[in-house]
């Protein structure tokens, strides 16, 4: 995932991770060998890093949108049930969502009040991050304008105030690109049961 600048509130001199620790299974961290959307093994039972003091570079620099101060106090992302990221896709910012659990989303009145004031601006993708592993797991993207588009491997279905309006099948080149990143995608599973990988790590 392409991240975006950060947001433009200043971010907070004292705000810190805490107990919260959801982007240590949100993250792929290539110098451990762990895969996106599983649990580090590292990760402590009340909170916290067994390793923290060295631990690997895409944990120390990685900083969801709480941490750079874009969010209220209180919606640290263990409290909010979400991560919450500001990315590019294709040159455009998006607000990622990325669920602690299924259906975090909607059920949660805050994460779809923070949702509602940035689709004024950008699309908003709610993403399940414990199944980051499923190339074909479902999600959704709320547009500008009121829309949802529902996107089920190489279908989208186009939903306004819970009536579906529409179904399309993504386009030829799409549906490429799609296959495309999901060979990838094998390639580097396959890659990580051979051993861990020099390659920084990123969010998947």
């Amino acid at each position: 995932m392409e991240r975006a600048a950060e947001a433009s509130p200043a971010t907070p001199s004292e705000r810190a991770c805490g107990a919260c620790s959801l982007c240590c299974t949100l993250l792929r961290v290539d110098e451990l060998a762990k895969l996106g959307g599983t649990p580090c093994l590292h990760q402590q039972a009340l909170g916290g890093c067994a390793i923290h003091p060295r631990r690997p570079g895409i944990c120390r620099s990685y900083k969801c949108l709480w941490l750079q101060g874009g969010l209220e106090e209180g919606d640290r992302p263990d409290r909010l049930g979400a991560v919450l990221d500001l990315a590019s896709r294709g040159g455009f910012p998006e607000l990622v969502v990325h669920e602690a659990a299924a259906g975090a989303f909607d059920r949660s009145p805050r994460l779809r009040e923070i949702a509602l004031r940035y689709r004024v601006a950008m699309p908003v993708r709610i993403l399940d991050s414990q199944s980051v592993l499923d190339a074909d797991r479902p999600f959704r993207v709320l547009l500008p304008g009121g829309d949802e588009q529902r996107v089920l491997g190489e279908r989208i279905e186009v939903w306004r105030d819970g009536v579906r309006l529409a179904e399309r099948r993504l386009a030829w080149i799409e549906r490429l690109a799609r296959r495309a990143g999901l060979a990838a995608r094998r390639l580097r599973l396959r890659r990580h049961r051979r051993g861990p990988r020099s390659a920084p790590g990123e969010p998947s």
